[in-house]
Parts: structure tokens; C-alpha cells; sequence
């Protein structure tokens, strides 16, 4: 199985359930593993061959402006968008990190991650 990945892809934004959340916002780190046959691409050295991570992005990027109170949401909205787009993916990972959470103490970020395995339509 081959795999594309998005690392720490810093995005600001207004999630959160706390009403000072959705307006001041935070920064989050969003890592993405994708599980799809890359083999074609390897040898045709082709962009219609593969799933462009430049669209995996931009989807990110899209969902991530919708505010929500829960992080479980907004990655079940990107998972479900993503398969949506790329019907070959067989499975996906996603980890949301809100990277100042309105917690006491001193921490790196708190946050969630989903997988979703997919049955590929070829």
C-alpha cells in the first residue's frame, strides 16, 4: 500500500465550544495519511496518475474556515470530503491539534484523530 502525507499543517481558525473561541481563534496543526496505489504515478511520472496533496490541501483549507464547536466535526467534514474528491482512497487519517486550548496548565496542544477505511471504487 502506498501513502501521501500532509504534516503539521498550520491553519488559523475558530473552532471551539467557548463563544471567546470562535472569535479570537487559535493556530492548529493538522496531519493527514492517506492510503491509496501510488504504483501508476511512480511509473508514468504523471499528476493525473496520483492525488495531488496540493488538493488534499485546499480541501483543508476549505473546511477548516467553517467554524464548529467540536474537532471531531470538523475532521469527519475533511475525511468525508477528501474520499468525496479521490474515491480510490482506501483508508484516511487525520489528527486536528488546537495548539493554545483554554486549559489550565502548560501544554504543546490538545486535540482528536479520526480514521475512516474506505472500500476503493476503481
Amino acid at each position: 500500500m502506498s501513502k501521501i502525507y500532509l504534516e503539521d499543517v498550520k491553519i488559523y481558525a475558530y473552532h471551539g465550544v467557548l463563544p471567546e473561541e470562535n472569535i479570537i481563534g487559535t493556530y492548529y496543526l493538522l496531519n493527514v495519511e492517506i492510503h491509496t496505489d501510488l504504483w501508476k504515478a511512480a511509473e508514468s511520472d504523471d499528476l493525473e496518475d496520483t492525488i495531488s496533496y496540493a488538493d488534499i490541501n485546499e480541501i483543508i483549507h476549505n473546511e477548516m474556515k467553517i467554524k464548529s464547536k467540536l474537532l471531531e466535526h470538523v475532521a469527519g467534514r475533511i475525511i468525508s470530503k477528501i474520499h468525496e474528491k479521490f474515491k480510490e482512497i482506501s483508508y484516511i487519517r487525520l489528527k486536528i491539534t488546537k495548539t493554545s486550548p483554554p486549559m489550565k496548565g502548560e501544554m504543546k496542544g490538545a486535540g482528536i484523530e479520526l480514521e475512516k477505511s474506505f472500500k476503493p471504487d476503481h
